[in-house]
């Protein structure tokens, strides 16, 4: 096939989004040289203490070992300015055990993470979990809204009450009425960037993530439309923080979907 010929077997939509996502693509760049950086930083650090004589090593606490995740995630998980870096403290441990386990394995692809976790023993990503489980560090003030009220509106309506016409449950079904999640694997879903909230959407929706079988967030997300992933994603990164951050216990919400990832 020739290279006009492989153009043209590509839809016009596609086309048409891949010229719209020049922008992105110049933000995917600053973002691989932001990590590029952190990583650099991390190494530094580490080769810094193996340089430091006997007596002055640094402390053997969890704090000093994931120091390597503060550059992109914030010293206590907190999250950042930047878009695309999730807030990590006050998710249930075995969230993040799953993802941190996701990406190590390469079932997850981002290569600063691949890389950083490569090696790990399941006990340590346990740890790690359980470390940023237990922390509970101030929320990022919440967006200002980029979307018109209208889509705004469906967010809300997405997030609180679903669409039943089109069978897509709301996310407050499982990740709870404070949307702060539910022990011992459903994520909080507040204290997130709009992009970051986008970007995974999209992401369980074309099938780039995934988790374990039966994957409720794939099902939900082919769903959605592109309208409805921006409308959901720019009201729950507008709202204010949870006065309590904790997780619901486990099996206080009745979950319409089965969830390979959720223990049973």
């Amino acid at each position: 096939m020739t290279v006009q010929e492989s153009s043209a077997a590509v839809p016009a939509a596609v086309r048409a989004t891949d010229h719209h996502n020049q922008p992105e693509r110049v933000e995917v760049g600053k973002r691989r040289t932001h990590i590029l950086i952190a990583l650099l930083m991390a190494w530094s650090s580490l080769t810094a203490f193996a340089a430091e004589p006997a007596g002055e090593q640094a402390p053997d606490t969890m704090q000093a070992r994931v120091l390597a995740c503060a550059a992109c995630h914030g010293a206590r998980g907190e999250g950042t300015d930047n878009d695309y870096f999730p807030r990590l403290a006050g998710k249930p441990a075995g969230y993040l055990y799953n993802q941190l386990l996701a990406f190590r394995d390469g079932r997850r692809k981002y290569p600063p993470m691949n890389y950083l976790l490569a090696y790990l023993p399941d006990a340590y990503l346990h740890r790690i979990a359980d470390y940023f489980t237990a922390e509970r560090p101030p929320f990022l003030p919440p967006a200002t809204p980029g979307v018109d009220k209208q889509t705004l509106a469906l967010g809300q309506t997405l997030v609180t009450r679903g669409d039943p016409a089109r069978k897509i449950p709301a996310c407050a079904s499982c990740h709870g009425g404070a949307l702060t999640g539910m022990e011992p694997a459903i994520p909080g879903l507040l204290g997130l960037h709009a992009d970051y909230l986008s970007a995974q959407l999209g992401a369980w929706r074309y099938g780039t993530r995934k988790a374990a079988a039966p994957d409720c967030m794939q099902m939900v997300a082919t769903r959605l439309g592109e309208r409805d992933i921006t409308a959901v994603a720019a009201w729950l990164a507008s709202q204010q923080a949870p006065a309590d951050p904790s997780p619901a216990a486990a099996g206080s919400l009745k979950m319409p979907l089965a969830c390979g990832s959720v223990p049973h």
